[in-house]
């Protein structure tokens, strides 16, 4: 391992291997990417890889619209042939009353004028869209066909395959144990393998993400949630496009070879780390997609996984400097939407260590934004 870097980067998840490799893309030389297991070990091989560019936020659609982008043209931009099975198959968003259908209205107005082709629908045209969807339980719906999904586990493959191949080290089965500073500026990070003396550390550790920031002494205003998703057996195409309801609190794919993958959120998750499975989020699952899609009550779970939601009190990531120690960087909170967001996190988290102006303004992403009364609108958009 090196005794030196430009850069360190602790966390190789789809927004640490993102960050390395648009900095490497720069010409900053000498990276070391840290990884306490594998790449994309932690939530990023855990979730469900959606993609979408229907958000409630301005930011949050600028954010998503340039993943969506980069995501479609991927392999020209990492140079590689990996193939991430980015399947645009569109999100069908449905509304569960009335207020949430005005609001819908409000994010496709939102959506239009920032160049999203999305369409407010009815249950009926909703229904036409999907059949086997029971569209009673929805006022209204939205659509854009360029939202999709991709399979983390090829995204994370191209992404290493590109740092690699930029000359960027990955250090797997490497604890950091240790964040040293002189006079308020990070110098280096300790591991279990040893130190690495760096001018510049960047947080990308996700769910760990606060431990990692108390090792600088920075505080960081997040905590876990534990996020669980299931797969069932593979069947004859049904949908094309994932499903998603905020109030119904769902979001249902099918991929491509056939399983569907669902989830749901829960308030009451623990925030202690864990990435046990319950028999609860199964029960509640079955509930409510049952309701939701009468045809799939006899489909056969094949497995249950959890992941970490790193969450933030409104919603929306954290891309700023440490005022406790210059130099250290975090790129967390993603609430659980970091992969779909990790192209853009990349871009804009390189820009801000290089000291390049932003190519989307993030000034309102910054940490001082949990000090009064500075906080964003809360993203309702958001299961």
């Amino acid at each position: 391992m090196r005794k030196t870097a430009d850069v360190v980067i602790i966390g190789a998840g789809i927004s640490g291997l993102a960050i390395g490799v648009h900095l490497a893309k720069k010409g900053v030389k000498d990276i070391v990417i840290l990884e306490k297991t594998f790449p994309g070990n932690g939530a990023t091989g855990r979730c469900g890889a959606g993609i979408r560019m229907q958000w409630g936020v301005e930011l949050n659609c600028l954010l998503s619209k340039f993943s969506v982008e980069y995501f479609e043209n991927v392999n020209e931009i990492l140079k590689n042939d990996v193939d991430v099975e980015f399947w645009q198959g569109g999100y069908l968003i449905g509304a569960k009353d009335e207020l949430e259908a005005e609001q819908f209205r409000k994010n496709v107005t939102l959506q239009n004028s920032l160049g999203i082709e999305s369409s407010y629908l009815s249950p009926e045209e909703a229904k036409d869209m999907m059949p086997h969807l029971d569209v009673s339980h929805i006022k209204a719906a939205t659509f854009c066909g360029r939202d999709g999904h991709l399979n983390p586990f090829k995204t994370v493959e191209a992404f290493v395959k590109a740092a690699m191949d930029l000359g960027i080290d990955i250090e797997k089965n490497t604890i950091v144990t240790g964040i040293e500073k002189t006079g308020g500026r990070v110098s280096g990070v300790k591991t279990d393998k040893g130190d690495i003396k760096a001018p510049i550390v960047v947080n990308a550790a996700g769910g760990w993400s606060k431990q990692m920031a108390e090792l600088a002494g920075a505080d960081l205003p997040v905590y876990s949630r534990r996020h669980q998703i299931l797969v069932t057996e593979p069947v004859e195409p049904l949908q094309s496009a994932m499903f998603m309801g905020f109030g119904l609190n769902i979001y249902i794919q099918q991929v491509p070879h056939g399983p569907f993958i669902m989830g749901r959120g829960d308030a009451d998750e623990p925030t202690d780390l864990r990435m046990t499975s319950s028999w609860k989020f199964l029960n509640d699952m079955a509930e409510t997609v049952t309701t939701l899609m009468p045809r799939l009550a006899r489909l056969k779970v094949v497995r249950q996984w959890a992941g970490l939601y790193n969450m933030t009190s409104d919603a929306q990531p954290i891309y700023d400097e440490a005022p406790e120690a210059k130099g250290f960087y975090h790129a967390c909170g993603f609430s659980g939407h970091g992969f779909m967001l990790a192209p853009a996190t990349g871009q804009l988290m390189s820009e801000l260590i290089l000291g390049e102006t932003p190519s989307i303004d993030i000034s309102s992403l910054g940490i001082d934004r949990f000090k009064g009364d500075m906080l964003l609108p809360l993203e309702s958009s958001v299961v």
